[in-house]
């Protein structure tokens, strides 16, 4: 919030607010808890997560579970929204390999997940904010033991970038803000999502 009265020494006054400012920043990042996204198959994944409240296993409260048919579903616009719309890490649980209610849905997710990799990549965001797990019906501590890597992982890598201010121009490039952390290279959505339609 700025002041809305200017002290006499006004170089004095900016030296005191940027040393401020960056306090702030830095009890802000100390405080940070990332959001994390995780899109569960119903038949594996998501089971596994009710096994692990049934076994009463602590896990990341930051993880929002959401319930999908089959991990085959997932496409890369729906995993780029997510980060578009702030979560700091997005991870897709499907079946065991060999083991998918519709055959070959969570080798379809894989390959979707690799591909969105590439495009986060493309745009500046880090690829580990994205990840792929088998998680078996029966594996409740797995499901548990994968939410909290994912979020110790996301507190790692730090906010997402699209949370802190970045918006897109109208031309659909990233508009950077110049204290932004990490720092993104301007890159194209429209580009993107055309990749991604194309994928699909």
């Amino acid at each position: 919030m700025r002041c809305s009265f200017r002290p006499k020494n006004s170089r004095r006054w900016l030296r005191s607010g940027s040393r401020e400012g960056a306090v702030n920043r830095e009890t802000a990042a100390s405080r940070f808890e990332p959001k994390v996204i995780a899109y569960c198959c119903t038949y594996c994944a998501y089971t596994a997560g009710d096994l692990a409240g049934s076994m009463r296993l602590e896990y990341a409260p930051n993880v929002r579970v959401i319930k999908v048919p089959c991990s085959g579903t997932i496409n890369s616009l729906l995993l780029l929204k997510a980060f578009e719309d702030g979560a700091d890490a997005v991870y897709v649980a499907g079946c065991a390999v060999g083991d998918c209610h519709f055959l070959r849905g969570n080798l379809q997710a894989m390959k979707t997940v690799a591909y969105t990799k590439l495009l986060l990549e493309e745009i500046g965001l880090e690829p580990q904010r994205l990840e792929f797990f088998h998680i078996p019906a029966s594996a409740g501590p797995l499901f548990a033991q994968r939410a909290d890597e994912m979020t110790e992982r996301a507190r790692q890598l730090g906010p997402n970038p699209l949370r802190s201010g970045v918006t897109l121009t109208a031309g659909g490039k990233l508009a950077v803000p110049p204290d932004a952390h990490p720092p993104l290279p301007p890159a194209s959505f429209g580009v993107l999502k055309r990749h991604a339609e194309q994928e699909q």
